[in-house]
């Protein structure tokens, strides 16, 4: 990833990503060059134009689930059962209110 991080700023700055240009973009930042992944990056780019790898490979990537939908539909059923816990309660408080009504007759279950 990093080689490929480094011919696309080679692409932008207008230079061409050769090895050695390369590996003065990674040895700016310090990080070690690995010469056989280098050259199969390179190979695997040589004479191609990185506009048309990004918009081909923008195509194959809208194919890919995200994820994103399952967390949408799992959080519906999150909110149902808090709406539920909070029905629970007002029915608990209805009931407790009903208890405390007898109460305030003056008259109780164990008088």
């Amino acid at each position: 990833m990093k080689y490929i991080a480094a011919c696309l700023l080679l692409n932008l700055s207008g230079k061409t990503p050769n090895k050695e240009n390369v590996k003065s973009v990674l040895a700016s930042i310090g990080a070690d060059v690995d010469e056989s992944s280098l050259s199969e990056v390179l190979d695997k780019l040589n004479g191609k134009d990185i506009a048309e790898l990004i918009s081909s490979g923008s195509g194959k990537l809208a194919s890919v689930p995200t994820g994103g939908a399952a967390i949408s539909a799992g959080s519906a059923p999150a909110a149902a059962g808090a709406s539920e816990a909070s029905e629970e309660k007002k029915e608990e408080k209805k009931a407790e209110s009903d208890e405390e009504s007898d109460d305030d007759m003056g008259f109780g279950l164990f008088d």
